[in-house]
Protein backbone atom coordinates (compact mmCIF):
# COMPACT_ATOMS: atom_id res chain seq x y z
CA UNK A 1 0.00 0.00 0.00
CA UNK A 2 1.44 3.38 -0.99
CA UNK A 3 1.79 6.20 1.51
CA UNK A 4 -0.55 9.16 1.26
CA UNK A 5 0.87 12.00 -0.81
CA UNK A 6 1.70 15.26 0.95
CA UNK A 7 -1.17 17.66 0.31
CA UNK A 8 -0.04 21.13 -0.76
CA UNK A 9 -1.78 24.49 -0.78
CA UNK A 10 -0.29 27.25 -2.93
CA UNK A 11 -1.02 30.87 -1.97
CA UNK A 12 -0.83 33.32 -4.91
CA UNK A 13 -1.78 36.87 -5.83
CA UNK A 14 -0.71 37.20 -9.45
CA UNK A 15 0.15 35.30 -12.59
CA UNK A 16 1.33 32.25 -10.71
CA UNK A 17 4.46 31.42 -12.70
CA UNK A 18 6.09 29.81 -9.64
CA UNK A 19 2.86 27.89 -8.98
CA UNK A 20 2.89 26.60 -12.55
CA UNK A 21 6.59 25.67 -12.35
CA UNK A 22 5.95 23.77 -9.10
CA UNK A 23 2.97 21.95 -10.57
CA UNK A 24 4.95 20.75 -13.58
CA UNK A 25 8.05 19.90 -11.51
CA UNK A 26 6.01 17.74 -9.12
CA UNK A 27 4.66 15.80 -12.11
CA UNK A 28 8.05 15.56 -13.82
CA UNK A 29 9.99 14.54 -10.70
CA UNK A 30 7.17 12.24 -9.54
CA UNK A 31 7.34 13.75 -6.05
CA UNK A 32 5.14 12.23 -3.36
CA UNK A 33 3.06 15.40 -3.17
CA UNK A 34 0.14 17.03 -4.94
CA UNK A 35 -1.19 20.56 -5.12
CA UNK A 36 -4.81 20.30 -4.03
CA UNK A 37 -5.61 23.94 -3.28
CA UNK A 38 -4.86 27.36 -4.75
CA UNK A 39 -5.76 30.19 -2.38
CA UNK A 40 -5.65 33.81 -3.52
CA UNK A 41 -6.60 37.22 -2.20
CA UNK A 42 -7.69 38.03 -5.77
CA UNK A 43 -10.68 36.38 -7.40
CA UNK A 44 -9.25 36.93 -10.87
CA UNK A 45 -5.58 36.28 -11.51
CA UNK A 46 -3.46 33.99 -13.63
CA UNK A 47 -2.85 31.59 -10.76
CA UNK A 48 -6.57 31.01 -10.20
CA UNK A 49 -7.13 30.47 -13.93
CA UNK A 50 -4.32 27.90 -14.01
CA UNK A 51 -5.84 26.11 -11.01
CA UNK A 52 -9.24 25.90 -12.70
CA UNK A 53 -7.71 24.65 -15.95
CA UNK A 54 -5.94 21.86 -14.05
CA UNK A 55 -8.88 20.97 -11.80
CA UNK A 56 -7.18 22.22 -8.63
CA UNK A 57 -9.59 23.65 -6.08
CA UNK A 58 -9.40 27.46 -6.10
CA UNK A 59 -10.49 29.59 -3.16
CA UNK A 60 -10.70 33.38 -3.07
CA UNK A 61 -10.14 34.72 0.45
CA UNK A 62 -9.73 38.42 1.11
CA UNK A 63 -9.95 40.42 4.33
CA UNK A 64 -12.57 42.60 2.61
CA UNK A 65 -15.01 39.66 2.65
CA UNK A 66 -15.08 39.49 6.46
CA UNK A 67 -16.19 41.74 9.31
CA UNK A 68 -12.88 41.34 11.15
CA UNK A 69 -9.34 40.09 10.70
CA UNK A 70 -10.06 37.29 13.17
CA UNK A 71 -12.98 36.10 11.04
CA UNK A 72 -10.76 36.17 7.95
CA UNK A 73 -8.06 34.20 9.77
CA UNK A 74 -10.54 31.59 10.98
CA UNK A 75 -11.91 31.16 7.45
CA UNK A 76 -8.38 30.60 6.17
CA UNK A 77 -7.67 28.04 8.89
CA UNK A 78 -10.94 26.22 8.21
CA UNK A 79 -10.18 26.12 4.47
CA UNK A 80 -6.78 24.57 5.19
CA UNK A 81 -8.21 22.09 7.70
CA UNK A 82 -11.12 21.00 5.50
CA UNK A 83 -8.74 20.34 2.61
CA UNK A 84 -6.35 18.40 4.88
CA UNK A 85 -3.37 20.57 3.92
CA UNK A 86 0.08 19.42 5.05
CA UNK A 87 2.29 22.16 3.56
CA UNK A 88 1.66 25.71 2.37
CA UNK A 89 3.75 27.18 -0.45
CA UNK A 90 3.71 30.96 -0.87
CA UNK A 91 4.19 31.82 -4.54
CA UNK A 92 3.80 35.53 -5.09
CA UNK A 93 1.27 35.93 -2.27
CA UNK A 94 1.24 39.66 -1.57
CA UNK A 95 -0.15 39.50 1.95
CA UNK A 96 1.39 38.60 5.29
CA UNK A 97 0.12 35.21 6.44
CA UNK A 98 -1.80 35.65 9.73
CA UNK A 99 0.23 34.68 12.80
CA UNK A 100 -2.46 32.17 13.83
CA UNK A 101 -1.99 30.34 10.52
CA UNK A 102 1.80 30.38 10.91
CA UNK A 103 1.33 28.99 14.43
CA UNK A 104 -0.94 26.22 13.15
CA UNK A 105 1.63 25.20 10.50
CA UNK A 106 5.02 25.42 12.25
CA UNK A 107 7.90 24.65 9.86
CA UNK A 108 5.27 23.81 7.24
CA UNK A 109 5.00 27.08 5.29
CA UNK A 110 7.54 27.83 2.55
CA UNK A 111 8.22 31.10 0.78
CA UNK A 112 10.46 32.05 -2.11
CA UNK A 113 12.17 35.44 -1.97
CA UNK A 114 13.90 37.09 -4.96
CA UNK A 115 17.19 37.87 -3.20
CA UNK A 116 19.82 36.20 -1.06
CA UNK A 117 18.44 36.51 2.46
CA UNK A 118 19.18 37.90 4.98
CA UNK A 119 20.06 40.71 2.56
CA UNK A 120 17.21 42.63 0.94
CA UNK A 121 14.43 41.08 3.00
CA UNK A 122 11.75 42.41 5.30
CA UNK A 123 8.61 44.48 4.98
CA UNK A 124 8.30 46.31 1.66
CA UNK A 125 10.95 44.16 0.00
CA UNK A 126 9.02 42.47 -2.79
CA UNK A 127 8.86 42.53 -6.57
CA UNK A 128 10.91 45.16 -8.37
CA UNK A 129 11.64 46.93 -5.06
CA UNK A 130 14.06 44.12 -4.21
CA UNK A 131 15.91 44.18 -7.53
CA UNK A 132 16.15 47.98 -7.56
CA UNK A 133 17.66 47.88 -4.06
CA UNK A 134 20.17 45.19 -5.10
CA UNK A 135 21.32 47.27 -8.09
CA UNK A 136 21.45 50.51 -6.08
CA UNK A 137 23.65 48.83 -3.46
CA UNK A 138 26.29 47.89 -6.03
CA UNK A 139 25.98 44.15 -5.37
CA UNK A 140 27.44 41.94 -8.09
CA UNK A 141 25.55 38.80 -7.02
CA UNK A 142 21.86 38.34 -6.31
CA UNK A 143 19.66 35.27 -6.45
CA UNK A 144 16.72 33.58 -4.78
CA UNK A 145 16.03 32.04 -1.38
CA UNK A 146 13.51 29.43 -0.29
CA UNK A 147 12.85 29.64 3.44
CA UNK A 148 10.41 28.49 6.07
CA UNK A 149 7.97 31.14 7.27
CA UNK A 150 7.70 32.40 10.83
CA UNK A 151 5.99 35.45 12.33
CA UNK A 152 8.66 37.86 11.01
CA UNK A 153 9.04 38.84 7.36
CA UNK A 154 11.75 36.76 5.65
CA UNK A 155 13.32 35.55 8.92
CA UNK A 156 12.56 31.81 8.84
CA UNK A 157 15.11 29.03 8.36
CA UNK A 158 16.71 29.08 4.91
CA UNK A 159 16.24 25.81 3.03
CA UNK A 160 18.08 26.60 -0.19
CA UNK A 161 19.61 29.47 -2.15
CA UNK A 162 20.83 29.95 -5.70
CA UNK A 163 22.90 32.84 -7.03
CA UNK A 164 22.38 34.98 -10.12
CA UNK A 165 24.98 37.49 -11.37
CA UNK A 166 24.09 41.18 -11.45
CA UNK A 167 25.19 42.61 -14.80
CA UNK A 168 26.65 46.13 -15.16
CA UNK A 169 23.79 47.22 -17.44
CA UNK A 170 21.01 45.57 -15.43
CA UNK A 171 17.70 47.29 -14.81
CA UNK A 172 15.41 46.03 -12.06
CA UNK A 173 13.27 44.43 -14.78
CA UNK A 174 16.18 42.61 -16.42
CA UNK A 175 17.47 41.29 -13.11
CA UNK A 176 13.95 40.25 -12.08
CA UNK A 177 13.60 38.17 -15.24
CA UNK A 178 16.79 36.20 -14.56
CA UNK A 179 16.02 35.73 -10.87
CA UNK A 180 12.51 34.48 -11.71
CA UNK A 181 13.96 31.81 -14.02
CA UNK A 182 16.17 30.76 -11.10
CA UNK A 183 13.15 30.69 -8.75
CA UNK A 184 11.26 28.30 -11.01
CA UNK A 185 14.00 25.69 -10.62
CA UNK A 186 14.94 26.39 -7.01
CA UNK A 187 11.47 26.18 -5.45
CA UNK A 188 10.88 22.63 -6.70
CA UNK A 189 14.35 21.55 -5.51
CA UNK A 190 13.70 23.00 -2.05
CA UNK A 191 10.31 21.30 -1.86
CA UNK A 192 11.93 18.00 -2.80
CA UNK A 193 14.55 18.54 -0.06
CA UNK A 194 11.90 19.31 2.58
CA UNK A 195 9.81 16.28 1.61
CA UNK A 196 12.95 14.16 1.96
CA UNK A 197 13.62 15.60 5.43
CA UNK A 198 10.08 14.76 6.51
CA UNK A 199 10.35 11.18 5.27
CA UNK A 200 13.73 10.60 6.97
Amino acid sequence: MTNRKTRLAVFCSGGGSNFQALYHAIKRKKLSAEIVLCLSNRSRCGAMEFAREHKIKDVHLSEKQFPSFDAFTEAMLETLRSNEIDLILLAGYMRKVPDAVVGAFPERILNIHPALLPKFGGEGMYGLNVHAAVIASGETISGATVHLVNEEYDKGRVLMQQTVPVMPDDSAEKLAERVLACEHQLYAEALEKLLGEQEA
